[in-house]
């Protein structure tokens, strides 16, 4: 595998674009699909990147929020990303998924994404063993503790999400731990890099 460390205090434009275009050369595993796994710990800037990349290269986003089924799922999230975004794509069909509603502590309705070239898909839990053999290019970022507590204390839903940082951060524990997904990583990124507050996850 490639493996680039790119850093600095900023996610500039030009890294967003080299790893576009290292996207779009990569070979599609899932199917015709090139995957895009952005991976890292809460707070680490995953969905501010997936954004970005979104916005240069036009593939649609998939959060892993959308199917961790409630705050103790990011184990379970796996063989759901398997089944509803993978599999699909191996059969030459869209990804479709039941998304989580994090008001309600339900499942809610079931969405679509249509996938022509490519999909960046952004949380953790995406770079699992079982996922990276049809992952095009698996992204870590790395952020410091600090950092990242920062950005959650920031969050729109920080309130809400208090409660449940310290069961959060023990699964990403023992995930990461079986996981190991930034040996893998085809791009490591510095994630200290300033970003807005994001949603869930």
């Amino acid at each position: 595998m490639v493996h680039e460390k790119t850093g600095g205090d900023r996610l500039d434009s030009e890294t967003v674009k080299s790893l576009a275009e290292a996207s779009r050369t990569r070979p599609p595993l899932a199917g015709n699909a090139r995957l895009v796994a952005i991976e890292g710990r809460s707070g680490a800037g995953k969905t501010t990147l997936a954004e970005a990349l979104a916005a240069e290269t036009g593939w649609p986003v998939f959060h892993m929020d959308d199917v961790y089924p409630g705050w103790t799922g990011l184990a379970a999230s796996v063989d759901l990303l398997a089944c509803w975004v993978v599999m699909p794509l191996l059969n030459g069909a869209n990804p479709r998924w039941r998304r989580y509603d994090w008001v309600q502590g339900r499942l809610a309705e079931w969405r679509t994404a249509s996938v022509t070239d490519g999909l960046i898909i952004e949380g953790s839990g995406c770079g699992a063993a079982e996922i990276r053999p049809y992952l095009s290019i698996l992204v870590w970022i790395d952020a410091p503790d600090e950092v990242r507590y920062r950005r959650l204390d920031l969050r729109d839903d920080a309130e809400a999400y208090a409660p449940y940082r310290g069961i959060w951060a023990h699964q990403e524990n023992v995930f990461y731990a079986a996981h190991t997904p930034w040996e893998y990583a085809d791009v490591v990124i510095d994630g200290t890099a300033p970003h807005q507050p994001a949603q869930q996850g």
